[in-house]
Order: structure tokens, then sequence, then C-alpha cells
């Protein structure tokens, strides 16, 4: 008999079952296995990347396309698909100068940080977000969203949702434009502009931030005043000023600093990661690989991650770690080997 008792099954008993559209639990060996395939890194180094933004950039006009997007897809993934990890997909969104993007919404929430170029504007809900390299601006689920160029060169991004999460719940939606006269009230950023200090009475929506756009030379300064954690990092978290939480109901975001080594870290989460400034190298589980600016890369769940600067070194990521922690399946350690 082989491994799986398949050979004993008489054929019309298996006929049966695939009518039926049943499986025999004792012929999935992956079913009582100890050995667990785990997704791995990948990464996208900006090298690679740089001509195929400009072969994209020459390919086609906006009006043909709508929006011009190169999707990462990882290919170490346990299941690959469109995404760059099991809950987020992420990609790179390029705009010529004076193109425009269609407005539309969509229940999956999305994050824009800016790789390269200045001068776009995201209009989120009618509110108008400056896009400069290094910001951050976020669109949540159900936002109404467009881009429009008003600068002098192509400017680069740095695309990610939580589509996967939502294809696999049966929650997501579209809605193409145009969007409707009237917009949900926003609040002004300069009303929240002094920390810790909220206007009281201001129209917000719980599950995200009133803030759309997080400048860079915040996260900059914020960074800068933050402590070494225990694992060697700087970290900063962008979150929803009213609240404490993340920026978006799903998604979280983060600016990391990282000077020399970092300590073995272990999550449960996993992350896309983009190299704001600086060099070096990280090792994720069994695979290690170098990065430079711009280029982006994964962190998978349940790899011990270590990273080395050449210098003082910051990355952007983006996280899953909030889905987990309220599924209540965040497992975190600090000096993990294995």
């Amino acid at each position: 008999m082989s491994a799986t008792g398949s050979s004993n099954t008489p054929d019309h008993i298996r006929k049966a079952w695939n009518e039926a559209h049943v499986s025999p639990l004792w012929e999935q060996l992956e079913a009582h296995s100890t050995e667990v395939k785990r997704d791995r890194a990948y990464i996208w180094t900006w090298e690679t990347m740089r001509p195929l933004i400009e072969d994209a950039l020459n390919l086609k006009d906006m009006a043909a396309i709508q929006r011009r997007v190169l999707t990462f897809n990882n290919p170490n993934l346990r299941n690959p698909g469109m995404g760059a990890t099991p809950t987020l997909t992420a990609a790179l969104q390029i705009l010529k100068p004076g193109e425009v993007a269609r407005p539309h919404r969509h229940s999956p929430s999305a994050l824009r940080f800016v790789l390269e170029g200045d001068g776009a504007y995201t209009i989120v809900d009618g509110k108008e977000c400056l896009m400069n390299e290094g910001d951050l601006v976020i669109t949540p689920g159900w936002t109404w969203h467009a881009h429009e160029h008003r600068g002098t060169r192509p400017i680069i991004w740095l695309d990610s949702l939580d589509v996967p999460l939502h294809r696999y719940f049966g929650t997501d939606g579209f809605e193409p434009g145009p969007p409707p006269n009237e917009m949900p009230a926003t609040a002004s950023d300069d009303a929240l502009a002094v920390s810790g200090v909220v206007p009281d009475g201001i129209p917000t929506n719980p599950n995200f931030s009133p803030l759309f756009r997080y400048p860079l030379e915040q996260a900059l300064a914020a960074l800068k005043a933050a402590p070494v954690a225990k694992d060697g990092l700087k970290r900063v978290r962008y979150v929803n000023p009213m609240n404490g939480g993340p920026c978006m109901s799903l998604i979280d975001c983060y600016m990391l600093e990282i000077e020399g080594e970092t300590r073995p870290v272990k999550s449960s989460q996993s992350m896309v990661c983009a190299v704001v400034e600086g060099t070096g190298t990280t090792q994720a589980g069994d695979d290690s690989f170098s990065w430079a600016p711009k280029d982006v890369f994964t962190l998978p769940t349940g790899a011990v991650i270590r990273h080395r600067a050449k210098g003082t070194a910051r990355l952007f990521a983006v996280s899953d770690r909030e889905i987990l922690r309220r599924l209540d399946l965040l497992e975190e350690s600090t000096g993990a080997t294995a």
C-alpha cells in the first residue's frame, strides 16, 4: 500500500467522493506533518526595477491604462499569487507630469509611500494631500481617491493594500468614479498638528486616521527622538492621533532606523519594507540579501530576522501586525534563534 493508502480505495468509492466534492484527510500528508512549509523573503531591487519603470513610462498613456502600476508577485510564498505577503500586496505606481489617475474607491485600504519625485497630489475624500519623496499618504477603505501630478518629473511610489485579506473573506468591493458631489467632512491637518493634543468634536471615522498625509520630515523628527528598542532598532509608528491606534484599521506602518546590527527577532507578522536611505543586509530565516535605497523586500511570518546597516539606515515598513493582534495570533520574541 502507498503512503497515502490510496491504492486500496476502490474506483467507485473515489468516484463517489469526487461527485460529492469531498476528499479523504488521510491522503493529505501535510495535514499531519510536523514540517510546515513557510513563506520566504523576496527582494525587488531598484537596480532591477528602474529600467522596468522606464519601459512602463514609454509603453502607454494614462488614458489607455488608467493606472501605471507594476505589481510585485512574491515567488517565495507557499501559495504564490498576486501578493507580496499572504495579507498584503505591494506595487510601484508611476505618474508622468500632468497625468491624472481617475477617482475610484474600494473596500481594501491602501497606502502610498513616495520613493522618487515630488509635486503630485492624492485627493482623498476631496482633501488634497501633497506627495513628496518620503511622504506617506493613506487612502482608507471606501474613501474616494484620485492622483494628479503637478510636478515636473515622473513620480514613483510604493503602493500597499490589504487586498489578499479582503479576497479571502470575500469583502473586496470596487466602485469607479465619478465621486458624489458631497464628500464626507474631513478635519484640516492644521487642527491635528500639535502632538498629544487633538480638537474635540471634529468629524472622524474611528476606523482610520483623520490625517491622510504623514510628511517625511515629521517621521524623521520623531525617529530622532525615539529610544532604541530592545531589538536594537529605533522604531516609530504612524498612528491615528484620535486614538493612538494604527493609521488604518488593518494596516500598520512604521519607520525604522538601524545602526550596526540588530538583535534577532521572530514574529508572526509579515512585512513589506522599502529602503529610505542607507545600505545593509538582512537575514530572514535561511535567506540573506543586501539592500540599498529604494529597494523593496518582504519579511515573512515565523522567520528569525536580523538586520545589519553600514552606518545608519532607515526603512519604511508596512505590516499586518494589527490584524494578528486583534485575532490574538500575534507572537513576538527578541533574541530568538530558530
